[in-house]
């Protein structure tokens, strides 16, 4: 028996118009699918955060690594937010490998090798401290950096004045261990560097307390 096949022309103009809407809705998802997505929203990261991604990194490398510096690092395009910063690197050393090494945590892609995320450097000799900074426990980083600025503004020596002369100095973040404090600390600074800053502040990473402050 022959199929009854009907010719296209003789479809209903309602019903191609229902075949067509219906064609219509299932192209409109992939449409939306398509859509560009918004720019990832960039945003600056406390010492603390930064370090502690490094430091599950570099116990990787190492399982006896422990830090011996923590410093931020200022980039441009990331929006400044006070006691964060858009990079941070960390020094951690290993007395059985008698290596140190050095990691970076950044917000975005940078200069100077910098890289989103945690990034490891080349590994170094050490044979043990050497000047006043020694090697400290991860337990003992309590204090987070925004804290510390807190602490630096309020109790520092003559700080809202200096503040106040110089609003434009960039703020930086230095963390050490040293024979000067019985804990590591903060050392909140204002300038590009230690050798061109003028005027920091020492607060204790270990309890939040006010240590000194050096011009």
């Amino acid at each position: 028996m022959a199929l009854d096949m009907k010719p296209l022309a003789f479809i209903p103009i309602t019903a191609l118009a229902s075949l067509l809407w219906l064609t219509g809705c299932a192209d409109e998802p992939a449409k939306k699918a398509e859509a560009p997505k918004e720019p990832e929203k960039i945003e600056p990261i406390t010492g603390n955060k930064a370090f502690f991604s490094m430091y599950v990194a570099a116990r990787g490398w190492a399982t006896d690594a422990s830090p011996i510096q923590v410093n931020s690092i200022p980039l441009e395009g990331v929006p400044e937010e006070p006691g964060k910063a858009g990079a941070w690197q960390a020094t951690f050393v290993s007395q059985s490998l008698r290596r140190s090494r050095p990691y970076t945590y950044s917000v975005i892609e940078g200069p100077g090798n910098l890289h989103k995320g945690v990034f490891a450097g080349l590994e170094e000799s050490w044979s043990g401290p050497r000047g006043s900074t020694e090697p400290f426990l991860m337990q003992a980083l309590k204090v987070d950096t925004d804290a510390a600025l807190q602490t630096a503004l309020k109790k520092g020596k003559n700080v809202q004045e200096y503040v106040k002369k110089n609003p434009d100095k960039k703020i930086l973040f230095i963390l050490e261990k040293t024979k000067r404090h019985p804990n590591p600390s903060w050392r909140v600074l204002w300038g590009d560097s230690i050798s061109t800053s003028n005027y920091s502040v020492f607060v204790d990473a270990s309890t939040g307390e006010y240590l000194e402050t050096m011009r």
